[in-house]
């Protein structure tokens, strides 16, 4: 490929309703006091009627006009979800709907936390394959959908919203896509599942969804492997790019919980100052994590021209990634 692939358009969304952790002391035994303690969320931003293609339409217009164009200038569209409004069509499908726009190809990307950075690195092989292709990267939940709010370890963490990235060969200011690592262990799966309604755990007709609905989660080993792995691929990025700690200006990790946050910092050495946390407004956004945390660090000052930004993400599957990004 002779030209670089970039970002050219950042854009997100989140719906306008707000859950306080005093609105969470009203619906389950908990209190702000532990919330915070133990997550750093104070509030997070839930749908209203709002479907995942909805946020997403918001936050694609967003980075639309941050790129200077148009619907009919995007020749592919990449949702990444695990909370599509159906089955069928695909969210991207009905994202292309609401566009306005037709023919270019749709489909949707499901590697939980991490689909952000899978979702990039796809549209970075298409930019590769089609080098006049401007290639629209979504990730968008609505996470409590799947939420149990009777279960008091789980529906405190999650919030809705969606963030949106346009990639291009031709971009003359936009931020390179430097590298993308991806990885996965579908052994540890069982530790952070949604199973209910999949073709192993179909709902019968007639049938009341149960647990398997919503987001299970094991949080101590969850935790565990969270730190580790997106410690370690952000490592690995950084020596498999001849770069160290000191090169990167600007962390932004998966917006999950501000101690694992902490706690990745810690590991890779990297001060406080250099970190991008947003976790306390809006918890953990899934997919949407970290392309909101990025449009909003950009949005807020946190990055400039000749920045190097590194993303990182842990998701359930297990999958877990990281992207090196230079504005």
């Amino acid at each position: 490929m002779n030209r670089e692939t970039q970002i050219c358009g950042l854009g997100f969304f989140v719906p306008d309703k707000v859950l306080t952790n005093d609105d969470l002391e009203k619906l389950v035994d908990t209190s702000d006091e532990w919330i915070t303690t133990r997550t750093g969320i104070k509030k997070r931003h839930i749908v209203d009627g709002e479907a995942c293609s909805d946020l997403a339409l918001v936050a694609t217009r967003n980075a639309l006009r941050d790129a200077s164009l148009t619907p009919r200038d995007l020749t592919h569209i990449i949702i990444a979800t695990f909370t599509p409004d159906t089955y069928i069509p695909s969210a991207a499908c009905v994202l292309q709907k609401k566009l306005g726009i037709k023919d270019i190809p749709c489909c949707d990307v499901d590697a939980a936390c991490t689909g952000f950075i899978y979702a990039l690195d796809l549209a970075r092989g298409l930019c590769a394959l089609y080098p006049e292709a401007n290639v629209l990267v979504v990730a968008s939940e609505v996470v409590t959908s799947r939420v149990n709010f009777n279960d008091r370890s789980t529906c405190v963490l999650f919030g809705d919203g969606a963030g949106a990235a346009i990639l291009s060969n031709s971009a003359a200011n936009g931020a390179v896509v430097e590298d993308i690592l991806l990885k996965a262990d579908g052994s540890l799966g069982e530790l952070l599942s949604v199973k209910g309604g999949g073709s192993a755990y179909p709902l019968r007709f007639g049938q009341q969804a149960d647990e398997d609905f919503f987001v299970q989660m094991q949080g101590r080993p969850v935790f565990k492997h969270a730190v580790r792995f997106m410690t370690n691929i952000a490592r690995e990025i950084l020596e498999k790019n001849n770069l160290s700690v000191e090169d990167v200006d600007l962390l932004i990790p998966h917006q999950a919980n501000n101690r694992i946050i902490e706690a990745v910092a810690k590991k890779l050495g990297i001060s406080p100052e250099k970190v991008f946390v947003n976790v306390q407004d809006y918890g953990n956004t899934s997919a949407a994590s970290v392309p909101i945390a990025l449009a909003e660090a950009r949005e807020k000052g946190r990055i400039s021209p000749g920045d190097r930004v590194l993303l990182v993400a842990f998701g359930g599957g297990f999958t877990w990634g990281a992207a090196l990004l230079k504005f």
